[in-house]
């Protein structure tokens, strides 16, 4: 494969994402909020999600929003307790989602079986409405990405978000009405190709990277590095930045980089310590965020889109997306088809 062909199908779902975020507000919403009612009534008082891969991000960030705004307890499920241990928990009263691109997954699909059948609400939130995971849920979200060909997920895990944010956004009574400026930034966050390619130049023959966010932008530090990791083939960690002050900071040197993801909001001021002392251990630091906390970095990303904290991991994660697009054709890969690597999942 050619260099200009390499990557060429990630690159072009990348740029999709605008265009599919605005179709999913304009088309997803009314599916959205019937789910929201029907949840409202049943009142769970606690939610589970079940995921893998790329969709435990999504997750992750849905746990953020539930616990924030819904004011639930709220928990990531390991569906293995059920799948290999055949445990059966009492979910009398739980609302479990399970979180799929694909549906697919055999032991996403036997856990919400099993979930069902221990009294839990089970909700299925897919690209794929015909998947046996939307099968065997009560009930059903649609992401609305449209057929997704690059083995590294992209325009799945934003739309993932968006739904997922809807969905709670709908749970509490709100009207969307600023997730309307999600796809204009989304754009935005495009247009910043440059500058992510300067910091893909400088770090191509890395080994090692270390990505480090809070609160909101946490799970967008996870899926960055797993987009480094199966595209590019570096070893990325990704810390809180309230762990990565504990044991992992001495694994961090001059020699290796560190990503910080800084919205503005409350998660930036979280992060403020964590960038000064990585400044004072005077370590490679890149931060992508907004104007308060872009002077603490060796180099910056300026994600300047406006968007409040909860939303700004939907169009984040692009910036990432395309660092490891870069990072993998310069280094020789191609991200379309990582060595190993299958859309599905099939974990036990």
């Amino acid at each position: 494969m050619s260099p200009e062909s390499s990557g060429s199908v990630m690159r072009s779902e990348i740029e999709e994402q605008p265009s599919l975020l605005a179709q999913a507000l304009d088309q997803s919403m009314s599916e959205i909020r019937g789910v929201a009612t029907s949840l409202r009534a049943r009142a769970p008082r606690f939610v589970l999600f079940a995921a893998r891969g790329t969709s435990d991000h999504a997750a992750l960030y849905a746990k953020y929003l539930v616990e924030v705004r819904l004011g639930l307890p709220c928990g990531l499920a390991s569906p293995s307790t059920t799948t290999a241990y055949a445990a059966r928990p009492d979910l009398t009263d739980v609302l479990v989602v399970a979180v799929s691109q694909s549906g697919g997954s055999p032991d996403l699909v036997e856990y919400a079986s099993v979930a069902r059948e221990c009294g839990a609400t089970v909700l299925a939130v897919t690209n794929e409405p015909g998947s046996a995971l939307a099968a065997t849920a009560e009930l059903h979200i649609d992401v609305r990405a449209g057929t997704e060909h690059a083995v590294a997920a992209t325009k799945s895990y934003t739309t993932e978000l968006l739904a997922l944010w809807l969905l709670v956004d709908a749970w509490t009574g709100g009207d969307a009405t600023v997730a309307h400026a999600v796809p204009a930034a989304a754009g935005s966050v495009l247009t910043s190709y440059d500058e992510v390619a300067r910091v893909a130049e400088r770090y191509r023959f890395t080994d090692r990277m270390v990505l480090t966010a809070r609160g909101y932008s946490y799970p967008t530090a996870r899926e960055g590095a797993l987009k480094l990791m199966e595209t590019s083939y570096v070893a990325a960690h990704a810390f809180s930045g309230a762990d990565l002050l504990h044991g992992p900071l001495a694994m961090i040197d001059e020699e290796h980089p560190v990503i910080a993801l800084v919205p503005e909001g409350v998660g930036a001021i979280a992060m403020r310590p964590v960038l000064e002392r990585l400044r004072a251990r005077h370590v490679d630091l890149v931060v992508l965020g907004g104007p308060s906390s872009t002077s603490y970095g060796t180099s910056s990303v300026l994600l300047d889109h406006g968007l409040p904290e909860d939303l700004a991991p939907i169009v984040d994660i692009i910036a990432l997306q395309q660092l490891a697009l870069v990072m993998a054709t310069s280094r020789g890969f191609d991200p379309d088809s990582p060595r190993g690597l299958s859309k599905v999942t099939e974990t036990w």
